[in-house]
């Protein structure tokens, strides 16, 4: 299981943080060609479309409905 309260953490940052612009892709230099990587967004992302979430970005805003998400998501996915 990917899902953590870390992404609720990350969502409610300042936009100036360098976590939240990280995490939001927001770097200043250019990709290789190639193949994107796979992030560890996008399996959050995945276990969040398992559980039916959707606008996951805009419920990690909303503690306690986060809570309640990874709560539900503990119970009903396996994982580390």
């Amino acid at each position: 299981m990917i899902i953590d309260a870390w992404l609720g953490r990350v969502s409610r940052m300042n936009e100036n943080r360098r976590v939240k612009k990280i995490f939001e892709g927001k770097l200043e230099r250019r990709r290789g060609r190639g193949r994107p990587r796979l992030r560890w967004i996008n399996d959050v992302e995945d276990d969040l479309r398992k559980l039916c979430v959707k606008r996951s970005r805009t419920k990690a805003l909303n503690r306690e409905e986060w809570a309640s998400i990874i709560w539900e998501a503990k119970a009903k996915l396996k994982g580390p």
